[in-house]
């Protein structure tokens, strides 16, 4: 098992303690059969790595906001920073929080590449 702190950024610490986005309790952690994305009291999800159909670096701008995010059609992020951001994509797309669509996950992390490195998934 291979766990990966997320990226907080002090400015947003604030905005975020309400809802226990603490970086104790917000990773990516990643099995020998499932990744897990947690962030604070408001996400906690694992996908199998089976239904894992890519993950890439991605940039992320000030519009995507910071904190627990859906665009609706799909993407949820979980950014604590706009830096260090993994976008991991999944064959099945599923609910979470049982109402928003998700068929990819946003996540900034201290050590992207090493998660990428850890998920060994395809671009």
């Amino acid at each position: 098992m291979a766990r990966f702190q997320m990226r907080i950024d002090p400015l947003w610490r604030p905005m975020l303690l309400p809802f226990g986005g603490l970086q104790s309790g917000s990773f990516a952690e990643v099995t020998d059969d499932s990744v897990r994305f947690r962030f604070g009291l408001l996400f906690d999800r694992t996908f199998p790595l089976s239904d894992v159909a890519g993950a890439r670096r991605r940039d992320a701008h000030w519009w995507h906001g910071i904190g627990w995010r859906s665009n609706l059609l799909g993407r949820i992020g979980l950014l604590g920073s706009h830096s260090g951001v993994v976008e991991v994509r999944f064959k099945t797309r599923t609910r979470a929080l049982g109402v928003f669509p998700c068929d990819s996950v946003a996540v900034s992390l201290q050590d992207p590449d090493g998660f990428l490195a850890a998920l060994k998934a395809p671009d």
